[in-house]
């Protein structure tokens, strides 16, 4: 019975969340405006709250309540998972990244071509290399908060609701499989906008879509793995934000145009290479974990 009730209020949370994600960003093209204009990304801003807003409507709906939310931020004992989102997933992007220009020697542009570009398109009278070292900076020290609200307008529903959900259904392992695959797929819309990937490839947007939710299974494992350890979302919006805000900062360094499918942002299988084997050293772990959202967790060491 319980097993059923809880198969019914994944139904509904999923029902509810891609007919209100997916209408919601048809109003992009319905209103006749595109992708990376300054109201699609207000848009794709509120896009990022309605996974919260849709587990809030489920539990209402589905007379459930407000417990397990996985809000609070468990600080005891749960330092290093803080510490580990907050500084170490920038550190995954930036390897990645150094992997990718040794790689692609040519590819990178000491001259700061492209950025030296832009801030003369734009007025703005200030040396390249004093404008990358602040972005550097903002994104070390401020990215992984500075979009917050955001990432855990997504992790209350992705990590704190819909995992929880079917690690009740099936193993922890393919729990996070499955919720990677259906966050990789809740992208297809914007995917197919041009959002990480462009548009005009070959495949497109197939091959955009495809990668992404490979990415977000990768990904997921990762963020999985921080909400499974600390009982709370917190750590993976922050490790959320800190992907946000700094993934395109790598591209600033590139010379002439990128194929984002290979790098050197992390959502490109060579820029994120350290994210994937940080994604499956958190898979492997996780499998030693039983009923991850119980009150005992059982780990077989």
């Amino acid at each position: 019975m319980g097993k059923n009730i809880e198969k019914r209020r994944l139904y509904v949370f999923l029902g509810i969340v891609f007919i209100l994600s997916w209408g919601w960003v048809a109003t992009i093209p319905l209103t006749g405006d595109t992708y990376g204009s300054s109201k699609s990304l207000i848009i794709l801003s509120v896009l990022m709250l309605i996974p919260t807003l849709s587990s809030i409507l489920t539990r209402l709906i589905t007379k459930e309540g407000f417990k397990n939310m996985y809000l609070k931020p468990r600080f005891k004992n749960n330092m290093k998972y803080y510490l580990t989102a907050y500084f170490m997933t920038n550190v995954f992007i930036i390897l990645g990244g150094i992997i990718f220009f040794i790689i692609f020697p040519n590819m990178l542009d000491t001259n700061l071509t492209s950025l030296k570009e832009l801030l003369q398109n734009q007025g703005i009278a200030i040396d390249a290399k004093i404008i990358l070292i602040a972005q550097f900076a903002q994104g070390i020290l401020i990215g992984p908060i500075i979009n917050i609200i955001f990432t855990l307008g997504e992790e209350v529903g992705w990590r704190g609701y819909l995992l929880q959900k079917l690690c009740k259904q099936y193993s922890v392992q393919k729990s996070i499989i499955i919720s990677g695959v259906i966050w990789g797929i809740w992208h297809a819309p914007i995917i197919a906008m041009g959002h990480n990937y462009g548009t005009g490839y070959v495949g497109a947007p197939w091959g955009g879509i495809f990668a992404m939710i490979v990415f977000c299974v990768i990904f997921g494992f990762y963020l999985s793995y921080l909400t499974i350890k600390t009982k709370s979302v917190i750590p993976a919006g922050i490790a959320h934000s800190a992907i946000n805000g700094f993934a395109a900062f790598s591209i600033i360094l590139c010379r002439g145009t990128v194929n984002p499918f290979i790098g050197p942002a992390p959502t490109g299988i060579i820029g994120g290479c350290i994210l994937i084997l940080v994604g499956i050293y958190c898979y492997i772990k996780l499998g030693k974990i039983e009923n991850p959202f119980e009150e005992e967790v059982i780990i077989n060491n």
